[in-house]
């Protein structure tokens, strides 16, 4: 008998710290849709304000690097292609013979 009374003063002592958990959870409840929109949106206008924008002159420079090297690549690509082509054209011939 002892036994279930210690029992019930333990379920007793337990539910008013459940009590205070759910008033911990609705207190730390998440803010609407529109609060965390707004926050998430202000963190991004802060975040834009510390990017180090490339000036015109380096722009220019980056643009004219990227165009070259997609001419180079773009002759390099058509030379290989009429080469193995070329190949191809001498081994078609020489089969067919």
């Amino acid at each position: 008998m002892a036994d279930k009374k210690s029992d019930v003063k333990k379920a007793d002592a337990q539910k008013p710290a459940s009590k205070k958990a759910d008033a911990k959870k609705a207190a730390k409840k998440k803010p609407n849709v529109f609060q965390r929109l707004l926050k998430y949106l202000v963190a991004c206008k802060g975040e834009l304000k510390k990017i180090t924008w490339p000036t015109a002159r380096q722009t220019t420079k980056n643009f004219g690097i990227v165009i070259a090297v997609i001419v180079i690549m773009g002759l390099f690509i058509f030379a290989l292609d009429r080469g193995l082509f070329a190949l191809l054209g001498l081994v078609m011939d020489t089969t067919s013979v």
